[in-house]
């Protein structure tokens, strides 16, 4: 029997084992055919309620198993991925449209993430504290409580369990919502990791559902943490709810990267990193190179180059072949980042490349004199869309990546990696590559956007103490106080 084998999960729902949801069942498609892989089930407003209430009775027990107990299913469950790797590897493929590459990167982070995360149960818990009263004085880290997590669709293993785990092994119980589209490599995938693991029975769930079983989780009393990826609109809505319902909320959002092109770099590695940036999984990515601002002297050899490049790069269905692009998650994505590549057109920019498609396979696309009002580059695109802008100076080309309201990512290419890293110093951004693209992620190193990329670095590495626990002060004496009352 394969390690996902649809009988137990089948149209259900992982919510103290596995169940029907309240909303039914829905198709999981895979967007290169069109066929459907299997059914999944589909949660309700009323599973999330249910859920949190399993999670909220079952999470005091998990958070007072000593700590190498918590930290031993965590690596059994980072070596479950390691081990099933091949299996999990065809759901992400078929089910995300991601080449085999990526998916073996979230195979690999994934479980990376488990590892790190075993490693935090064990971390130091807090201090000891000076106090001007004869009297012991520490601060504590416990668990916040109950986390619910929102994951989206585009790397649908890691962008769950980077916060799954870590919430885990610090002693939280943890709800999940993937996103509809990639239910099993977003969400059953974990659930049936976590049971071969060992970890008990309602400390997580899976919930799949729509925008209602989200803002139930959201404003559900007994949730405490929110961690959502997704867009910068639907973020938006997320903080303010868990703002009128003070909630402790993570958001990494959208972006639209930078990547500034020096005039003294190797032009033929400049376009390939270039390249790889904006078209790695059909640009389905926060952290792709939405915008290439290129020295003038070497803008219209870097923007034919690239589009070279792009003409080059079979697309195609990644479980049939070996391709460099697959296709968008779906018709409604298709449409959009066509409209924005029509709209640019149209304002001006120039189509070296691509700008077709058929079905869901988008070609990767180029576009050089590109206008800084023009859909492609003022807004997120989330597709395979390169456009090239040239500047005159580098303090053109600070004031150009500075003039997003995003701050996910940025890449800076220089034959002078220290004046490049100088340069870097005055751009607003959560992420700095130097001599390389904006496309990167560890599990050991502090995630997040600034301005319309989220609310700062809240995931990854120790950040995710600070995340998922609450600081608590307490003082101990031996004898009762005398008060003058």
């Amino acid at each position: 029997m394969s390690f996902l084998d649809e009988r137990p999960w089948r149209g259900n729902i992982s919510l103290d084992g596995w169940r029907p949801g309240g909303s039914g069942d829905a198709a999981v498609v895979e967007p290169a055919t069109g066929k459907e892989l299997a059914r999944s089930g589909r949660a309700s407003v009323a599973d999330v309620a249910e859920a949190s209430a399993v999670a909220s009775t079952n999470q005091r027990e998990w958070a007072a198993r000593p700590f190498n107990e918590r930290s031993a299913i965590l690596r059994r469950a980072g070596q479950l991925f390691l081990d099933h790797a091949d299996e999990l590897s065809d759901w992400i493929v078929r089910e995300s449209g991601g080449i085999g590459p990526k998916a073996g990167l979230e195979i690999h982070i994934a479980a990376e993430e488990c590892f790190e995360a075993a490693a935090l149960a064990s971390h130091p818990t807090g201090d000891v504290l000076r106090s001007e009263a004869p009297r012991l004085s520490f601060s504590r880290r416990v668990p916040a409580g109950v986390v619910g997590v929102i994951a989206p669709f585009n790397f649908p293993l890691i962008l769950s369990i980077r916060s799954v785990a870590p919430a885990l092994a610090l002693g939280n119980s943890v709800i999940l919502k993937p996103d509809p589209r990639t239910v099993v490599s977003g969400g059953v995938v974990l659930a049936r990791v976590f049971e071969e693991a060992g970890l008990p029975q309602g400390v997580f769930s899976v919930l799949p559902g729509g925008a209602d079983v989200g803002e139930a989780l959201v404003i559900d009393p007994k949730v405490r943490v929110i961690a959502f990826t997704g867009s910068t609109a639907a973020g938006r809505v997320v903080g303010a709810l868990g703002a009128q319902h003070l909630k402790r909320v993570h958001l990494e959002l959208g972006g639209n990267s930078a990547l500034i092109v020096m005039a003294d770099v190797d032009l033929e590695k400049a376009v390939s990193v270039g390249a790889f940036g904006s078209f790695m999984h059909q640009g389905q990515i926060c952290m792709t190179t939405g915008r290439h601002l290129v020295d003038s002297t070497i803008a219209h050899d870097y923007a034919t180059l690239l589009a070279e490049h792009a003409e080059h790069l079979p697309v195609g269905d990644p479980a049939s072949g070996q391709v460099a692009l697959g296709p968008l998650i779906d018709a409604k994505q298709r449409d959009r980042v066509h409209a924005l590549v029509r709209g640019s057109v149209d304002a001006g920019a120039k189509l070296l490349a691509g700008g077709t498609y058929e079905e869901l396979f988008y070609r990767p696309t180029v576009l050089s004199d590109v206008p800084t009002t023009s859909p492609a580059y003022a807004e997120e695109v989330f597709g395979p869309v390169a456009p090239v802008v040239a500047y005159e100076s580098l303090e053109e080309a600070v004031a150009l990546a500075s003039a997003s309201p995003y701050g996910l990512s940025l890449g800076i290419l220089s034959g002078d990696g220290l004046r490049a890293l100088e340069l870097a110093s005055k751009i607003p951004t959560g992420a700095i590559h130097i001599n390389d693209q904006t496309v990167g992620d560890e599990a050991v190193i502090p995630f997040g956007g600034t301005g319309s990329s989220g609310n700062g670095s809240r995931v990854g590495g120790l950040s995710n103490l600070d995340a998922y626990t609450e600081t608590q002060w307490v003082t101990a004496q031996s004898d009762l106080p005398v008060y003058p009352f």
